[in-house]
């Protein structure tokens, strides 16, 4: 893979308008060369061979620089220099003087060292300004932290007054003895979560190794006085005095919580709980981990940069044959971004390198590499690495880091097997219940009806989930192609996200179980000596639910459990809303569920089929049941009901009017589902009308909000007539096509108001199972262009980190004095 493509993968999504625009300075390089190779103008070099063609080969004999040799090329006089590189104007701006200019053709080369100051401006100013950022947050994070240990200490030794330093008190026999907190840590030694062991292996900063060596004398003196007084060295306590000018953050995380929020809107004190202790650690934890993720993106923004210029510079000394790189990276180097430390760190496998987050040449190309690391931002990670391992996983480097750096999903060829595997026996027994259907001439036979009215709902339901979990795969797939951050946006756990293989595996899994299901009840014919079907064959369809449900609900690791687990926390703040906060994982779940609404009408059959009908016989009275007709009701309008309440509350918390009239496009659902629903029951012109008027409102609504709102199209005046300014998919057309289906997809529910029940060779049941399909395609294809138009949203703000709530909050006048 070329250096451009390989720059390009290792971007991060969010900000990479920020990034050096290397294609652009490529086309620059061409004009050169062109202009060059057609004028013929050649520029002779200084130290070039006699035939010498700059060849691959050639560089195999050159001198060898030394591994962190800083200094490019040879010593070069002054009158033989081709570019002046100086900073100018108060905010620091670099500007490149070419000397050259007179030659032929240097009027290009003009434009292009214009556009490289350009690019290296616009780097270097984006670089500093996330430094300066980094900088603030540690500074509030190492605020968060004395809050935090003086809360350990205050919790773990409840006599000890605030307002004072003092740790150690009066023993039960009156002699004076170490608190049993660890006046740097607030952890116990001796308790059983924490084992401090000295000797673990730490970070190897000065102050790190000062308190082991103050640990170790406290131990020493202990031992030597035999229950003596102990003179503790080596540390400063934490002051209690902080916990007088801090108050907790209490966020409404659930139906209590919330609750509690609207009867109490102050901050509450601290109540110097251990539950408050593990509430906080836990989020200085969360805010530790997302803090060095940042740190870790800004370290490979930095370093892709200036390899970036490197190649770049080394490209125009080829094409124009000059020696203009060594000026040009020298002021790197000297630059803001490039200030870093000469010690750095060598990659000696190229797997480990081909794997690390900063890969960013194709490994076959190197087998050693320097990463220079900026000293300012190396040296936080190095705190924040420090502070993560001491004070929240008791010294084990391996765990800590472990927390930090997750390591990446790896595609197993197990995975890949069974997918094909999955994949072609679904195949095959689509193919032998075709087979089987023309054989038996089913589609003709007296029990075809009582079939399709009692089993076929059944069934239906996994061929509804199959469906959808099919549609995610696809979008997962182009969302990985077009480089949307999706597990960012969905805050995904980094290095366990499922990919488009493991869902299309798993839909493929249950399609296996649903069609083999079918084989089994393709029997049309009841036994004639007990009249009835066989009970074992036609509890098939609620054994496979149970069996989905076991897996759903199974405690142990195994069939992605983090997942399932994701899944059913976001089900269950659905089900709750609005009493949780509502993230964009809950209503992008409700939303689906709005695609669903057939599905959750098979599962109210499956109750009232195998609870009150004859399921031997193939029977029931479920429609003539007024409880199940009023069901019939509730289960279609649960889905649009939730996302109405989900809007109302983002409403009330972020005050976006925005919310309350997408909360108003769901109203109007509701009432559009409601009337067709009642036509569908009771029949009669005037439901017929209501049906029409309130589906055709919310129809225009919806689709209204789905095109200009969700996916940001019909900008008459961007620089894509009718779409928008940033587009991923090249291929305009595509938009288009999208926006009709969206219209053609959404008039699906004209079939049941215009009386189309029943189409030749298909049957009632059959006609709504294709149109709640359609509906969910229809989902498919929003899902994409959904998650496109947030993405493209967070790029426009270089947003690439959520934001976390930490637990303490400073006074006013504390916050003011620091």
């Amino acid at each position: 893979m070329k250096f451009g493509k390989e720059f390009v993968s290792q971007m991060v999504p969010e900000w990479q308008e920020a990034y050096m625009d290397y294609n652009s300075l490529k086309l620059l390089l061409k004009d050169i060369l062109c202009f060059r190779q057609c004028n013929k103008v050649t520029t002779p070099m200084a130290s070039t061979p006699e035939g010498s063609s700059l060849k691959r080969r050639v560089s195999l004999y050159r001198a060898f620089s030394g591994l962190t040799s800083r200094h490019r090329g040879s010593p070069k006089k002054k009158e033989d220099e081709e570019i002046l590189v100086s900073e100018e104007g108060p905010e620091g701006q670099w500007q490149t003087m070419f000397l050259m200019s007179s030659d032929e053709g240097g009027d290009i080369e003009v434009v292009f060292f214009k556009r490289l100051d350009e690019e290296f401006n616009k780097v270097n100013n984006f670089y500093k300004k996330k430094v300066g950022e980094v900088v603030d947050e540690a500074e509030e994070l190492s605020r968060q932290m004395d809050a935090l240990i003086a809360l350990r200490l205050k919790v773990e030794n409840p006599l000890v007054e605030l307002g004072g330093t003092d740790v150690i008190h009066r023993g039960s026999n009156g002699v004076s003895s170490q608190s049993t907190v660890h006046p740097t840590s607030g952890r116990r030694p001796g308790g059983p979560q924490m084992d401090v062991i000295p000797e673990v292996e730490m970070s190897n900063e000065g102050e790190m190794e000062d308190e082991e060596r103050g640990s170790k004398e406290s131990k020493t003196s202990d031992q030597k006085g035999n229950g003596s007084t102990v003179d503790i060295k080596g540390f400063e306590p934490a002051s209690l005095e902080i916990l007088d000018h801090v108050k907790i953050n209490v966020t409404p995380e659930s139906p209590v919580s919330t609750v509690k929020g609207i009867l109490k809107s102050s901050k509450p004190d601290l109540s110097f709980s251990k539950k408050e202790l593990r509430k906080a650690e836990g989020q200085m934890t969360e805010a530790f981990n997302e803090f060095y993720q940042k740190l870790r993106l800004i370290k490979s923004y930095c370093f892709l940069n200036q390899l970036a210029f490197s190649k770049i510079m080394k490209k125009y000394d080829k094409i124009s044959s000059r020696n203009a790189s060594k000026a040009y990276l020298n002021m790197v180097d000297n630059s803001y971004l490039g200030s870093c430390d000469e010690v750095s760190y060598i990659v000696h496998e190229l797997k480990a390198y081909h794997e690390s987050k900063f890969q960013s040449i194709p490994c076959q190309k190197f087998c050693l590499m320097i990463h220079l690391l900026p000293s300012q931002v190396t040296r936080i990670m190095e705190r924040v690495e420090a502070t993560f391992i001491k004070h929240f996983t008791n010294g084990n480097r391996r765990e800590g880091m472990k927390t930090l750096r997750p390591k990446a999903r790896r595609e197993k060829h197990r995975s890949t097997f069974f997918l094909g595997l999955f994949s072609g026996v679904s195949i095959a027994l689509v193919v032998a219940i075709i087979v089987l259907i023309h054989a038996r001439n089913i589609l003709r036979s007296e029990g075809r009806g009582q079939y399709m009215e009692n089993i076929f709902p059944l069934y239906s339901l996994f061929g509804f989930m199959v469906l959808h979990m099919l549609m995610f795969s696809a979008n997962i797939y182009y969302w990985r192609r077009y480089r949307v951050n999706y597990p960012f946006i969905f805050g995904f756990q980094q290095g366990a996200e499922l990919g488009y293989r493991q869902f299309f595996l798993l839909s493929s899994g249950l399609a296996i179980l649903a069609l083999a299901g079918v084989l089994s009840n393709l029997d049309m014919e009841m036994d004639p000596s007990t009249k009835s079907f066989r009970a074992l064959t036609e509890l098939v369809p609620l054994g496979l639910v149970t069996v989905v449900l076991l897996i759903m609900f199974c405690p142990f690791n195994i069939i992605y459990r983090s997942s399932r687990f994701f899944l059913l926390q976001c089900i269950f703040h659905c089900l709750c809303a609005p009493l949780y906060k509502v993230s964009l994982p809950d209503f992008f779940l409700a939303d689906q569920l709005t695609s669903q609404v057939q599905a959750f009408r098979s599962l109210e059959f499956y109750v009232c089929y195998y609870g009150w009908g004859d399921f031997k016989k193939r029977s029931h009275n479920c429609l003539d049941s007024r409880v199940y007709r009023s069901f019939y009701f509730i289960v279609a309008i649960i889905p649009y009901w939730i996302r109405s309440l989900q809007c109302l509350r983002r409403l009330i918390e972020e005050k976006d009017g925005m919310q309350g009239l997408n909360g108003l496009k769901y109203f109007s659902t509701i009432l559009a589902v409601a009337m067709r629903t009642s036509f569908d029951l009771k029949k009669g012109m005037t439901w017929k009308i209501l049906a029409i008027t309130s589906s055709a409102v919310a129809t225009i609504v919806s689709t209204y909000w789905d095109i200009v709102i969700d996916w940001g199209l019909l900008r008459r005046n961007s620089r894509n007539p009718w779409l928008r300014d940033k587009l991923l998919i090249s291929n305009k057309s595509v938009y288009f096509i999208a926006m009709v289906l969206n219209v053609i997809l959404r008039l699906a529910w004209m079939q049941s108001v215009l009386g189309i029940k029943e189409v030749p060779f298909v049957h009632r049941t059959a006609l709504v199972a294709i149109v709640a399909c359609l509906e969910i395609i229809r989902r498919g294809i929003w899902n994409f262009f959904r998650l496109e138009n947030e993405h493209l949203n967070n790029v426009g703000k270089f947003r690439a980190f959520k934001s976390v709530p930490l637990p303490f909050n400073y006074d006013c006048d504390e916050s003011k004095s620091r």
